[in-house]
Formats: structure tokens, sequence, C-alpha cells
């Protein structure tokens, strides 16, 4: 109900006339809620805008699969990355996939661990939020047949100097161009066919300096195709090479 000016005029003055003490146990009485929805109302508002301002712009997207990294060598694949490149480290990073696992016959305690990473790295390609893969051959096997590897012969023609110190470390696997898997699986066909192609669309890490001795298995780097960041791919690639 709405007061009139006289009412409100004697609301004032009563308000004046009261001690301190009485003027805190007033407003604490009658206008905590909208003070309290006023500070938190505040409070989500100066959040946001903190969020925002430390909000690190992503300068690569990358993914461990079947490969586990120690610390020190993990931060020198992100940070020390950042730092050789000048890039100041509070307002970028590497956004880093750890601990995924891809194969083609996964045990039965490994099984939704398969399943888990595998609609994980779906959505990261979807999103297109995938650049640069760490793999072991079986994951490199898997991404290859998929078709979801760049041919790094291409991507790495746009620095001469680079390719041709790259290219005795550059690994060609298959690519699945179309099979007819689902009638295969479904016993609709007899037997299985695909049209395959070669791709030179992975890096054996292992000549690296950075990684010699780093795995007991070789662990391959690759390029996801729909990456829209592939000048910082090759930036990294050749920070990897020195």
């Amino acid at each position: 109900m709405s007061l009139s000016k006289k009412e409100k005029a004697a609301r004032r003055a009563a308000f004046q006339r009261m001690t301190p003490a009485g003027k805190a146990e007033y407003i604490y009485t009658y206008c905590k809620l909208p003070i309290l929805l006023g500070l938190i109302a505040l409070y989500l508002a100066g959040s946001a805008a903190y969020r925002q301002l430390a909000k690190k712009e992503v300068v690569l997207y990358m993914a461990h699969i079947n490969i586990s990294v120690g610390d020190e060598l993990e931060a020198r694949l992100t940070g020390g990355f950042l730092s050789a490149s000048g890039t100041d480290p509070k307002r970028a990073e590497i956004d880093l996939s750890r601990g995924l696992y891809l194969s083609d016959h996964p045990s039965l305690e490994n099984h939704e661990y398969q399943y888990a990473s595998s609609l994980k790295l779906m959505a990261a390609i979807n999103a297109e939020q995938l650049d640069v893969v760490l793999m072991n051959q079986e994951a490199y096997d898997i991404f290859s047949r998929k078709g979801y590897l760049l041919d790094l012969s291409g991507l790495l023609a746009s620095d001469g100097a680079l390719y041709r110190r790259l290219e005795p470390c550059l690994t060609v696997n298959t690519v699945i161009l179309e099979d007819n898997s689902i009638e295969y699986t479904l016993n609709q066909a007899e037997q299985y066919r695909a049209v395959t192609e070669e791709a030179a669309n992975g890096l054996d890490l292992s000549q690296f300096p950075l990684f010699q001795g780093a795995f007991p298995e070789p662990v391959y780097l690759g390029v996801v195709g729909n990456s829209p960041r592939l000048p910082a791919v090759v930036q990294y690639i050749a920070y990897l090479a020195t």
C-alpha cells in the first residue's frame, strides 16, 4: 500500500529523531531483505566481471591419449611453449586433456573408460576444441583410420626449413575413406571391405630431443583436421623440434 506525502514526511521525521541504535534496528527490521538482495546482485555481477577479466585465452587445445607425461615434461609442453613464444601465462594457456584412453579391444574393466574418452574426444573435435594430439601407436592408428588427422606434409610445407628438418620424422598411416563396417557388424555383408589411402599424418616424437628417453614406446603427434588454429599449431611443432 502506497503512503501519502504527509505519511512519508511523518515517517522521515520520526526516523530523523531516532538514536543511531534505533536507526540501525529500524533498517535491519524493515530494509534487510532489499539490502540483502542488492548485495547478492552486486556479488554476482562482480563475480561475473572478475571471471571475464581473469579468463585466459586458449592458445591451443591438446590431448594426451594412452600416454602418461611427467610433471617436468608437461610443464615444458605447456608453459614452456607459452614462454618461448612470448605469451603471458597469466593471460593465455594451453588447454590440456590428460589421461584419455582409446583401444580397439579394451579390457572389461577399461570399457567404460574407453567409452567416456571417446565421447569426450568426439565432443572436443566437433566443437573445434582439439588441435594437437600426443598418443601411442594404438591411438594413432585409431585416429588415422577415422580420418581425424591432417596430412602434415601439406601443413609443414608452409615453412620450408621446418619441413626439411622434420621430414625424417613424418610417419605414414592408413585412412579409411569408406567401408561397410555397419553392414558387416549387422551380418549383412560376408566380408569387411574398405577403401583406404595412406597419409603422412603423424610425427614420431621419439626423434625429438625433448622426448628422447621420455617414453618406453613410440609416441606420435597428430593434428586434428578441423583445427582453426593451424598457425599456432605450426609454431608449437617448431617449438617441440628445437
